[in-house]
């Protein structure tokens, strides 16, 4: 996936506080993309939108796991997190597994 093309953030009331509410913070969740980040498509897709899963790592170097999707605005492309949350250390596991090969 290119996020060349995005410019920025879609939060509000409808998503805000679903990612929120597992202690991630907007900025935390916005500096992944800036960052590294990890993205393949969401494995249980959606009729209405493409959904995709992406893992990256905050300041302090936590991983976070992200489902966003892009929305098109009169700006341009913007990513709309669905869902974002810490990653469990079995997950944390796994994913530099991957990682590796």
């Amino acid at each position: 996936m290119n996020l060349d093309s995005v410019v920025g953030f879609d939060w509000d009331r409808g998503n805000w506080p679903k990612c929120g509410k597992h202690g991630v913070e907007r900025a935390e969740i916005e500096s992944c993309f800036v960052r590294s980040v990890s993205i393949a498509p969401d494995p249980y897709p959606i009729e209405l939108e493409a959904r995709f899963n992406a893992v990256g790592i905050n300041g302090d170097g936590r991983k976070i796991f992200i489902v966003f999707t892009i929305r098109q605005s009169q700006r341009g492309n913007l990513i709309r997190p669905i869902s974002a949350r810490y990653m469990h250390e079995k997950e944390v596991s796994r994913y530099e597994k991957r990682k590796e090969t």
